[in-house]
């Protein structure tokens, strides 16, 4: 099923597709290698051999038309998989937040969103710590810098912060993962919120 517009997160995942100028791109890069190869000369040929050629170029040419349909079935298998994937984490009951080594909100799933009670758009590019209490900072750190030296999923409870000052006790659980650039990042989901105050 196509979609149309996603967040950013699906955007970066998201492969581009091929344009009509993509594809007179690709023709014009095969025509200038063709060109530059040495040339065919029929008249060296019999016309069997010719025929022959002719026949082998028409199975070359049908093998990639069946290649290129499996890829087009194959794209679209991976986006249906993706929308799918995408529509499970920004709906999830529970709240998603990736998080750069430095603290910075990379992504947020509605649900995070609505407990901060912030868009995903603001959230993103913030520091996660804006919205832990100040007294509550040292729990989170202290967390964050054992998952990141062990590799071992945290779990911590603390106080966090809306933007109009309203606190909620979270319980949030942290693992490690890979960043699409090759760095490290951390998970951090919000199964359940304990208690308003």
């Amino acid at each position: 099923m196509a979609r149309k517009k996603r967040t950013s997160m699906s955007d970066k995942k998201n492969a581009p597709r091929q344009t009509p100028a993509d594809a007179a791109d690709l023709r014009k890069r095969a025509e200038k290698q063709a060109v530059a190869m040495e040339p065919i000369s029929l008249s060296a040929h019999s016309p069997e051999a010719i025929q022959q050629m002719f026949h082998e170029l028409r199975v070359h040419q049908i093998e990639l038309e069946m290649q290129n349909e499996e890829l087009r079935t194959a794209q679209a298998e991976i986006e249906a998989g993706r929308a799918r994937y995408f529509d499970l984490y920004d709906l999830a009951p529970v709240g998603y937040v990736t998080v750069s080594e430095k603290g910075l909100i990379l992504e947020a799933n509605l649900t995070a969103a609505t407990l901060l009670g912030l868009s995903r758009g603001v959230l993103v590019r913030q520091r996660i710590s804006r919205f832990i209490l100040k007294e509550d900072q040292d729990i989170y750190y202290l967390h964050r810098k054992t998952l990141f030296e062990t590799g071992e999923p945290q779990e911590w409870e603390l106080r966090l912060m809306k933007p109009d000052g309203a606190l909620f006790w979270a319980h949030l659980t942290g693992t490690i993962a890979q960043a699409e650039d090759g760095g490290t990042v951390s998970r951090v989901t919000t199964p359940r919120v304990t208690s308003g105050l």
